[in-house]
């Protein structure tokens, strides 16, 4: 009886250390399976980029065939330009001498108005900055000064110059319109435009039909101040107004029409020497 349980044991112990075999051959089979199979999916995102690649490479190599024809297209192209020269420049040569005198000519006054308005701005500037040290604090409340486009503006408030309403000019603009008098006077080279300017508020007063009336009315008073009380020359100055149709915002709060009440002062250099410098001009033959 002992003899069989030792049979059954040791057969048991076979079977089961046959049974830990299989397992761990299993386990080292299922480890070479994946390895396998990761080295598989390796090879196909490589095949799949190989086949990117050639579409690439392939797109490339279009594109290339193409500039190819594009560089041909345009040497031939460049080749029959080249011909034609040749054969212009056999049947009349081209005066080279000529060509450079008038680039030179041009390049001359070209640098002449370079000058010209390098000295204008110059002046603009000098003009703009005497006039504004000139001006006390109070007074740059109510006058603005700029220069735009090689033009030099001086902006009066209608409340400083004028009295409520009217055209006629108080005493409390004397003392800045002294000041803009001196900075005209000492600029002899510039022609000055007194430009009056309203807000859309109409008027109707005995004389002055409308605010066309009025801000010419305004300009017009400024100018004959700069002449009579001043000794500003006549010759060198005009009166203009714009009505209510040159507006620097809108009308539709009392600020905007305050700022839209306005008489502009507009000095520039004398038109003749604009003339002058387009008579300079070197002709071109046609």
């Amino acid at each position: 009886m002992k003899k069989n349980y030792l049979m059954l044991a040791l057969m048991a112990a076979v079977v089961l250390l046959s049974s830990c075999a299989a397992k761990k051959e299993l386990a080292e089979l299922k480890v070479k399976y994946d390895e396998s199979e990761k080295i598989k999916e390796d090879f196909r995102v490589k095949l799949a980029q190989c086949y990117v690649d050639r579409r690439n490479l392939q797109d490339r190599i279009l594109d290339a065939q193409k500039t190819n024809e594009q560089l041909r297209a345009d040497y031939a192209a460049l080749q029959r330009s080249l011909d034609q020269s040749l054969q212009q420049n056999t049947a009349g040569s081209v005066n080279i001498s000529k060509l450079v005198d008038e680039i030179n000519a041009s390049n001359k006054y070209i640098q002449h108005l370079v000058e010209a308005k390098s000295k204008s701005d110059s002046l603009n500037i000098a003009l703009t900055n005497k006039l504004t040290r000139s001006l006390t604090r109070d007074e740059l409340q109510d006058v603005d000064v700029k220069v735009l486009k090689g033009v030099v503006y001086i902006s009066l408030a209608d409340n400083m110059l004028y009295k409520s309403g009217s055209y006629e000019i108080n005493a409390r603009a004397g003392e800045t319109l002294a000041k803009i008098a001196k900075i005209i006077t000492d600029y002899k080279d510039y022609d000055v435009l007194v430009e009056g300017n309203t807000d859309t508020v109409p008027i109707s007063r005995q004389n002055i039909r409308n605010n066309w009336d009025l801000s010419c009315l305004r300009a017009s008073s400024v100018v004959q101040e700069l002449q009579n009380k001043y000794g500003v020359n006549p010759s060198r100055l005009t009166a203009g107004g714009r009505g209510e149709y040159n507006p620097l915002t809108d009308n539709d709060s009392e600020l905007g029409r305050q700022r839209n009440r306005r008489t502009q002062i507009i000095i520039t250099p004398k038109l003749d020497q604009f003339l002058d410098l387009i008579d300079e001009a070197p002709a071109s033959d046609k």
